[in-house]
């Protein structure tokens, strides 16, 4: 290297003295253009992007692409579209690079982010930190003890790669999480159910009657929409139903509806309110009464009775006559005519975390029920998700679970279960459960991160939201500014302006990014 040193700086010296008078000149002439041009508000945030940006977006879509392609609103391609973006300029030659046999060659690559989960890589360094270097505790307490932030908060940092907790403060103690109850919920499900686990909607008609019974399979996601957009269709099984229907000369039924699948009650503790249907077995769209399919909405009383009413106008239209749609149970004997599915698991997961979907988390609680044998109700729902958490061997102390969306204020979690859960996603012998990584949503980008982010780490920073009134926590994954995949966690109670303790959260997040810590 030495040599290569002392060969190349006479070469360096004189192209520097060929190019001043150039340098000179151009600058001079573009100098009173740059006085109008408005100043960067924050360097420090345009240094860190700038540095880590690459490697963020570089997770992002790597992690992402494993879980296959996006859906239809074209997340997953703006990520890799900008990822894609941001790399062209450096890094290996994949191509036409433009250089000249005699040029040097393109900077190599930097060592794919997610090859620490493997655990057989040593780009995780573990030694101590320079002396000089800043620690977790330096940049990350100061920015925690915000007044923003209430008189209570805890907070937990750790090594994706290792499991090592790297920080923490008050991390054993259980706070309300919020909707970052949600992850826990995702894993819950997955690890009971699987990956590929889909939820089916069918008709059953019934021996020797002409009684067609709509059964309700607990799918979240069923859709009346003319377009389903890859969604399970109750259009769609609508006209599988009368195709089936016609074909044997029937042509008028009886038509009821079953939501048997779950019990207790249907309303959330909470009560009526627009961030969550009453959770059925039969439901289309959410219950929203408008086209909206995420966010608050107005939501209808009774979503079965609302499903088989436009079930039955969907029959109607293709030639079959019913009679006013009620409530019944499908007999063991009855005959299946037409399911329709939901996509798996997986993509449901995705979903519920990027947009913070109360209606899918409490369907999928109540599915993770009964797959653990318990009762499909709220209380069933959280039991089963604590008894899933602790077969994984999760540190549960203090945890305590009453619904599956965090809209229960008597929830209870720590910052080291979230870090845990994260950790856990991200071991390489439990693929199944890697959406809870690809379902976050990426800072400034994607679901209830889109808008935030927008002047910090935006597409390195991957995290679930949390608000209540006076709650306000933030879980997810960062790339640090070295290419290190670190899990956080950081719970804020006390809260009296929702807006300034999210953006305090925020630049706590942005600071871990940009950290480089030891």
């Amino acid at each position: 290297m030495v040599r290569i040193a002392n060969a190349v700086r006479p070469r360096l010296a004189r192209a520097a003295a060929a190019a001043k008078p150039r340098v000179a000149r151009l600058t001079k002439a573009v100098r009173p253009g740059l006085a109008h041009l408005p100043r960067r508000r924050n360097v420090r945030t345009w240094q860190y992007s700038a540095g880590a940006a690459t490697a963020g977006l570089a997770l992002a879509a790597g992690v992402v692409t494993a879980a296959g392609p996006w859906d239809a609103n074209g997340q997953r391609t703006a990520e890799r579209d900008r990822a894609a973006a941001l790399e062209r300029p450096g890094g290996a030659d994949h191509g036409d690079s433009g250089t000249t046999p005699r040029a040097p060659g393109p900077a190599p690559s930097a060592v794919a982010v997610l090859a620490s989960l493997s655990g057989t890589t040593d780009a995780v360094s573990t030694k101590k930190a320079p002396t000089g270097q800043k620690t977790f505790t330096d940049v990350l307490g100061p920015l925690l003890g915000a007044p923003a932030l209430g008189g209570t908060h805890t907070a937990a940092v750790v090594d994706v790669g290792t499991g090592k907790r790297l920080y923490g403060t008050g991390a054993d103690k259980a706070l309300t999480p919020a909707s970052t109850t949600k992850i826990a919920t995702a894993l819950a499900a997955l690890s009971a159910l699987g990956a590929d686990h889909r939820f089916t909607t069918r008709t059953a008609l019934e021996p020797g009657t002409e009684e067609l019974v709509l059964v309700g399979g607990g799918d979240p996601t069923l859709t009346a929409h003319p377009k389903a957009d890859g969604w399970a269709s109750l259009r769609t099984l609508a006209a599988g139903t009368a195709k089936v229907l016609g074909q044997r000369g029937v042509h008028k039924i009886t038509l009821s509806y079953d939501t048997t699948l779950y019990s207790g009650s249907a309303l959330h503790p909470i009560g009526v309110n627009d961030n969550l249907a009453p959770v059925s077995a039969l439901i289309t769209d959410e219950g929203r009464t408008n086209a909206s399919t995420s966010g608050p909405a107005i939501r209808v009383s009774d979503p079965a009775a609302d499903a088989a009413t436009k079930f039955a106008g969907f029959l109607d239209d293709a030639g079959i006559k019913t009679t006013a749609p009620g409530p019944s149970k499908a007999t063991s004997s009855a005959e299946t005519l037409a399911t329709v599915s939901s996509p798996p698991l997986s993509t449901l997961v995705e979903r519920m975390l990027t947009n913070s979907d109360n209606d899918i988390a409490e369907a999928l609680a109540r599915q993770t029920a009964l797959a653990s044998g318990r009762a499909a109700s709220f209380d069933g729902g959280a039991e089963a998700i604590a008894e899933q958490l602790r077969k994984l061997g999760l540190p549960m102390s203090g945890a305590s679970f009453h619904d599956g969306s965090g809209l229960n204020r008597d929830d209870r979690l720590t910052a080291d279960l979230l870090t845990a859960l994260l950790v856990k996603a991200g071991d390489p012998g439990r693929p199944g459960l890697r959406p809870v990584l690809t379902g976050l949503p990426v800072a400034g980008f994607t679901g209830t991160l889109a808008r935030r982010y927008t002047n910090g780490a935006a597409g390195v920073v991957r995290a679930k939201t949390g608000t209540l009134t006076g709650v306000n926590t933030l879980a997810g994954t960062v790339v640090d500014k070295d290419g290190h995949l670190l899990a956080f966690a950081f719970l804020a109670s006390g809260t009296a302006n929702p807006l300034e303790a999210q953006a305090a959260l925020d630049t706590t997040a942005t600071a871990l990014a940009g950290c480089g810590c030891g």
